[in-house]
């Protein structure tokens, strides 16, 4: 195996991690329009439900936040423990 091949393997690695990420910021981003427009519409309908409103907000928001952590983590996994490299060496005989 060259060490052209594992460059290579990191490089499409890193690129797929950067995908995913920027992805991810998107689907958050995206939840937290959703998730403010549908409180404001809320308010507007029921101005009364507001506090209760808010915390419900608050509170899917979240763990609409969490999902890009998650996604973060999953990332830094293929990053650094690169299941991909560890199964190609185990391929190899040896």
């Amino acid at each position: 195996m060259s060490p052209q091949f594992i460059a290579q393997l990191y490089s499409f690695t890193a690129l797929g991690v950067g995908v995913i990420l920027g992805l991810a910021g998107l689907g958050s981003a995206l939840g937290w329009g959703l998730i403010c427009s549908r409180y404001i519409e809320g308010i507007a309908r029921q101005p009364e439900l507001r506090p209760m409103l808010l915390g419900q907000t608050l509170f899917t928001g979240g763990l609409m936040e969490s999902f890009p952590f998650i996604v973060l983590g999953i990332s830094m996994w293929f990053i650094f423990a690169n299941p991909f490299l560890s199964a190609l060496l185990k391929s190899l005989p040896h």
